[in-house]
């Protein structure tokens, strides 16, 4: 009885302590993205004032900021740039990484396991040390300041990680399933396509999500390759346009990251799970 009276006393301590930690943690992450709405529908001159509550509204709520952002900004533009080049980038990606995965893990040859880990470490190169020799290949390409360049150069980026993913996911799923599409008289892209990719939609999920942050959210390549707003995507481009010297448009840059940040957070939300399964079953074999 005193030791079942322990346990139960020691799964209480254990679960407040869990509660507690899990809501610091939880006005640690929310606090930011708060303080950025809030900052959004703010007035400028209450975001300029130091006086009052930063945390909350003071002198009435204006939409001025979006509707700045949308009417008298190149921000529509952005958008649509940033779909264009992200779409484009997740179906290169996914293409070359699918059937690159598929070949190194099932498609055994000389060299195919320093040829895969060879992959993955060109993921480790920073990107501020690419993209020098990458403005050099993009400007002999003629693709300067267009938005073709950052489909060019985003895969660099993409690949080599989502095949990394997709090998481990292809190399977890038992052999007996390519033995028995062989009885049956298919071919590679006939197993590739009726019997891995249907079960190794988890990992194909997380790799498509990373891809597409990798896509929707960089700053570094947008910066270097593109100099005209009606090429330039949404990450660079609010930043370039309400930033102008020593000036911050707080609520224009607020409003803007709260809008650029909403496709990532839908498709998180919604996709998670597969994620999380897509890592994890990833990270083992057999």
């Amino acid at each position: 009885m005193i030791r079942t009276a322990s346990t139960q006393q020691n799964r209480r301590w254990a679960l407040v302590a869990s509660y507690f930690f899990l809501f610091v943690f939880g006005v640690f992450f929310l606090l930011p993205p708060y303080y950025m709405l809030i900052t959004s529908f703010k007035q400028n001159s209450e975001i300029i004032s130091l006086e009052g509550i930063p945390w909350i509204i003071q002198q009435g709520v204006t939409l001025e900021h979006y509707s700045n952002l949308f009417f008298n900004t190149f921000f529509p533009i952005y958008f649509l740039n940033s779909t264009i080049v992200t779409l484009l980038t997740v179906a290169i990606t996914m293409g070359v990484s699918l059937l690159a995965a598929y070949a190194l893990a099932r498609m055994r040859f000389w060299g195919s396991g320093i040829l895969a880990l060879g992959i993955f470490l060109t993921y480790l190169v920073p990107e501020t040390l690419l993209f020098i020799p990458l403005f050099k290949v993009v400007g002999w390409l003629g693709l300067l300041d267009t938005k073709w360049a950052l489909v060019l150069v985003y895969p660099t980026i993409a690949v080599p990680f989502c095949t990394w993913i997709m090998i481990g996911y292809f190399s977890s799923i038992p052999r007996e399933l390519d033995e028995a599409a062989l009885i049956d008289g298919a071919n590679h892209f006939q197993m590739l396509t009726k019997v891995f990719i249907p079960v190794a939609l988890p990992g194909i999920i997380a790799a498509t999500i990373f891809a597409f942050t990798v896509a929707w959210a960089n700053f570094l390549y947008p910066m270097a390759f593109i100099f005209s707003n009606e090429e330039q995507v949404l990450t660079a481009g609010t930043v370039t346009t309400l930033i102008r010297g020593d000036v911050y448009h707080w609520g224009g840059l607020m409003a803007g990251a709260l809008l650029a940040a909403a496709p990532p957070v839908i498709i998180y939300a919604f996709l998670m799970d597969y994620y999380i399964a897509g890592l994890t079953a990833g990270a083992t074999k057999g």
